[in-house]
C-alpha cells in the first residue's frame, strides 16, 4: 500500500472529528479549511454531505409547511396523513439542502470576492457547511418534541402551541451560532481583520436574517 493510500482514510476520519471540534475550537478547524486541494476536498466530502442534508431537514421542519402540515388544506380541500407529510418533508429537505449548499454558498463566495478573497467557490461552500453544524444539531429537539406532543407538532393550535416558542428560540439560537461561526471562518481562512471579514460576511448573513425577521413578524 502506498503512503498516500495509507493517509487517505486518516484524513477523512479527521474531517469527521472536526465536525465536533468546530463547536469548541472553530479557529483550528477553519484554518485547516485553507487546504483546498482536491485531496482535502474529497476527504471532507462525506461530512459535508451529511451536515448539508441535516441542515436541509432542520430547515424544512422549521417551516409552516411542516408545522401546519396535517391541517386541512383549504386550497385543495384535502387533509394529509403522516405518510403524505413524510414524503413532503423528505423531498423538500433535499431541495432545501441543495439550495442552502449552492445558493447560500454562492453568497458566501460573493461576499469573500467583494472583499478581494483568493478563495474558491468550493471552499466557500465547505466553509458554510462546517459553520452550519449548530443548525444541524438543532434537530436533537425533535425526538423530544415528538415524544411530548406527537402529531400535534404538525397541527395549528395543538398541545405544543405554548412550547413552540421555546423550540423556535432554540432554532433561532442555532442559526445565530452558525453565522457567528461563519464570521470566524471567513476571517480565519482568509487571514483577515474582523472588519474586513464582517464586510464579506454581510452578504450571506442577510439571507437568514431576513428569513428570521419575517418568521417573527418583523417584516
Amino acid at each position: 500500500m502506498s503512503a498516500d493510500a495509507a493517509r487517505a482514510p486518516v484524513s477523512e476520519r479527521d474531517w469527521w472529528l472536526r465536525l465536533a471540534l468546530v463547536l469548541v475550537a472553530p479557529v483550528h478547524v477553519f484554518a485547516w479549511l485553507r487546504d483546498d486541494s482536491d485531496e482535502a476536498a474529497e476527504a471532507r466530502q462525506e461530512p459535508v454531505l451529511l451536515v448539508g442534508s441535516l441542515c436541509g431537514l432542520a430547515g424544512i421542519l422549521s417551516t409552516s409547511l411542516v408545522q401546519h402540515g396535517l391541517d386541512l388544506d383549504t386550497t385543495l380541500g384535502v387533509k394529509r396523513d403522516g405518510v403524505d407529510l413524510a414524503v413532503v418533508v423528505f423531498i423538500a429537505s433535499l431541495l432545501y439542502a441543495a439550495v442552502g449548499y449552492f445558493a447560500v454558498g454562492a453568497f458566501v463566495y460573493l461576499g469573500e470576492q467583494l472583499a478581494d478573497s483568493l478563495g474558491t467557490y468550493r471552499r466557500a461552500r465547505h466553509l458554510l457547511v462546517y459553520a452550519s453544524v449548530p443548525f444541524a444539531l438543532s434537530l436533537v429537539v425533535w425526538p423530544l418534541r415528538l415524544s411530548l406532543y406527537g402529531s400535534d407538532n404538525f397541527h395549528s393550535g395543538g398541545s405544543d402551541r405554548h412550547a413552540a416558542a421555546v423550540f423556535q428560540a432554540i432554532e433561532a439560537g442555532a442559526v445565530v451560532w452558525a453565522f457567528v461561526l461563519l464570521l470566524i471562518g471567513i476571517r480565519t481562512v482568509n487571514g483577515w481583520t474582523w472588519t474586513r471579514a464582517a464586510a464579506a460576511w454581510l452578504a450571506p448573513a442577510a439571507v437568514p436574517a431576513l428569513a428570521l425577521a419575517r418568521a417573527y413578524g418583523l417584516l
